[in-house]
């Protein structure tokens, strides 16, 4: 069967190849009701479909962006990814979504088949090991934002949670409730942004707080090494609550705690940064630090579109975004 052309279309609905094209990139300004409902007809009757790649051409554009995520396993990440694909196709942008794992030869793989593909521009979890690939973006002016984390010293627009204001929530409410000796338990910190700063700042407040001043409050493995680190952690020092550094670290906690039969919070109290699905429906109900993860989604994607459409006005923007305590039974 031969593929069916504009002129097919144009044909068939009595109108002419200019009017079929401006139909097709929604440009109905001048268009009467009637030639938009015969141009409809005609697309159905023949089973017209568009050639996007002689679009991309005409227009400088894909109409597609991509993103890149650290681990498509975080709550945050789902999130984050439906906020975006929401956004764009609101624009008619589609959304290619690429998992590095936090694995930065892979992500730099997904960067360069990105664009390779001339997607217009990328938002990315970095994972800072590529950086003389995120450089030469910015020094070619390629469209990027970074979500989750930032690169110091590199003018990349961020959005970012406040880690800072996040991790100091989960230290006061427990503090206020009397807990004294709090650990923190997170995946390894490697160069990635989010972790790193809320252990330095558990850190300050242990001080500020006068709390147990021991590095061995603060775990950072593997994941898979993270429930035997909390057995290493509970056979060794006194702890009365431990705070989860994400929602993967939570569930690593909560497996532990199944399975050598731990009361919460009779026998610590646990809350967690990062809200999770089943979190109010646990027993006890977790108490969280949440992240507005489709606000933050939404930013980004404005961002990035923005960039795109060359209406960015400012150099580099670091978009701190405020969690939310969310009180339950966990503590």
């Amino acid at each position: 069967m031969n593929k069916v052309t504009m002129a097919d279309v144009a044909a068939y609905a009595g109108v002419s190849k200019s009017t079929i094209s401006q139909y097709v990139n929604k440009r109905y300004k001048f268009m009467s009701e009637s030639t938009k409902i015969r141009i409809e007809e005609a697309i159905k009757e023949l089973n017209y479909r568009p050639n996007s790649v002689a679009r991309s051409l005409k227009q400088k554009s894909t109409f597609t962006i991509g993103v890149i995520v650290s681990n498509i396993l975080h709550a945050f990440s789902t999130q984050v990814i439906r906020s975006i694909e929401d956004y764009c196709n609101s624009l008619d942008f589609h959304v290619i979504v690429c998992n590095a794992d936090d694995n930065p030869e892979k992500e730099e793989r997904y960067i360069q088949m990105l664009r390779d593909k001339q997607v217009d521009g990328l938002i990315v979890f970095p994972t800072g090991e590529n950086l003389e690939l995120y450089e030469e973006m910015v020094k070619t002016n390629y469209p990027v934002v970074f979500l989750d984390r930032k690169i110091p010293d590199l003018k990349i627009s961020s959005v970012l949670l406040d880690n800072e204001q996040a991790v100091k929530m989960a230290v006061e409410h427990l503090v206020e409730k009397g807990y004294k000796k709090i650990a923190l338990m997170t995946n390894a910190l490697h160069r990635v942004f989010p972790r790193q700063e809320r252990v330095r700042v558990f850190k300050e407040l242990t001080s500020l707080h006068q709390l147990p001043i021991d590095e061995g409050y603060i775990v950072s493995r593997d994941l898979g090494q993270l429930k035997s680190s909390l057995g290493e952690l509970l056979t060794s020092k006194p702890v009365d609550a431990i705070i989860a550094g994400n929602d993967l670290a939570l569930l690593e906690i909560l497996n532990y705690v199944k399975e050598h039969h731990i009361v919460i919070p009779k026998d610590f109290a646990l809350i967690s940064i990062d809200d999770v699905s089943f979190g109010n429906l646990y027993n006890p109900a977790l108490t969280v630090v949440a992240q507005p993860a489709f606000e933050m989604g939404k930013k980004a994607a404005e961002l990035l579109l923005e960039k795109i459409k060359g209406d960015f006005k400012e150099e580099e923007h670091i978009y701190l975004f405020q969690p939310v305590l969310i009180e339950r039974d966990s503590c």
